[in-house]
């Protein structure tokens, strides 16, 4: 439903046109206030007991023990393809997370746009993101911070057919018993201009920043595995500068998140790198993904 309400008038428009108020006013603001899932029967199933089982089957077969770090992860990156393709990997990352899940209370998420042409760091209106899972909350608070800041904007559109965030909440919900989110879209920007609103919402152990990336696309398996080792490299490196669109997909919020930790003094662990070659697709063009930690 696409419905706005004008505090001003006391009334609600829908394309610019003034329609009536059957039911309260109230009644409106919570049809209005969530984000519906837009790839849920797409990118991943649509019945919560099978996307359930899919989550909890991948991270089972995950190993927390390869690539494992003596300390909590800080950030993660993580791929947002169907899961078919990308879950395994994703969920490499997301298995490591069980030993400090209780300790997590707000998850900072962002990913590239692919949807529609904007410019730095869009934050949504709503007060939850939905998913066959269940709703998850928005931190109200801190994307009002980031956009009084001038940090972030409000655009809802950004974000409502986006699947590079939506498809990493189902890895959340299953591993993490409770969180907010702040979910930022990323355009075109400085690396710096990602920094200052991670900087904003860094946080303490309490807050955990995951970027939503993948890696080549659509090239020979062979050629695939070494454009992203390279990328691979850049990362543990925190080479932002070297980074581009023919390394990731993501790599606007990709580049500021590693500019954030070269500031911050993290390192970058891989745990896990391959292709829809290895998982669900065939060889002749695939699309890289990659699982790093950031302590």
């Amino acid at each position: 439903m696409c419905v706005r309400f004008v505090p001003e008038a006391s009334a609600w428009t829908r394309g610019g046109a003034r329609i009536a108020l059957p039911w309260p006013r109230r009644a409106y603001i919570a049809l209005v206030r969530h984000r519906p899932p837009a790839v849920a029967g797409t990118f991943y199933p649509a019945q919560p007991q099978v996307l359930r089982a899919q989550i909890l089957g991948f991270l089972a077969k995950a190993e927390p023990g390869v690539g494992a770090h003596e300390d909590a992860p800080k950030a993660l990156i993580a791929p947002h393809a169907g899961t078919i393709y990308s879950g395994p990997v994703a969920a490499s990352a997301y298995a490591r997370l069980r030993p400090i899940a209780d300790r997590v209370e707000r998850v900072v998420l962002l990913g590239p746009s692919h949807r529609v042409a904007m410019r730095g760091l869009a934050a949504p209106s709503v007060d939850a993101f939905d998913t066959p899972l269940g709703a998850v909350p928005v931190d109200v608070e801190a994307v009002a911070d980031l956009v009084a800041r001038g940090l972030a904007y409000v655009d809802d559109e950004a974000h409502r057919r986006e699947h590079s965030l939506e498809v990493h909440l189902p890895f959340l919900q299953a591993v993490l018993p409770a969180f907010k989110l702040v979910p930022l879209v990323v355009g075109p920007c400085p690396p710096s201009e990602v920094s200052a609103a991670l900087d904003a919402v860094w946080g303490g152990p309490e807050t955990l920043i995951v970027v939503s990336s993948d890696l080549s696309h659509y090239h020979p398996y062979l050629e695939a595995r070494a454009l992203d080792g390279e990328t691979t490299r850049v990362i543990e490196a925190l080479a932002w500068r070297e980074l581009d669109g023919d390394s990731a997909c993501g790599y606007h919020p990709v580049r500021g998140l590693l500019y954030a930790a070269e500031r911050h003094h993290l390192q970058a662990v891989t745990v896990d790198l391959r292709s829809s070659g290895d998982t669900a697709g065939t060889r002749d063009e695939v699309v890289g993904y990659g699982a790093y930690l950031f302590h």
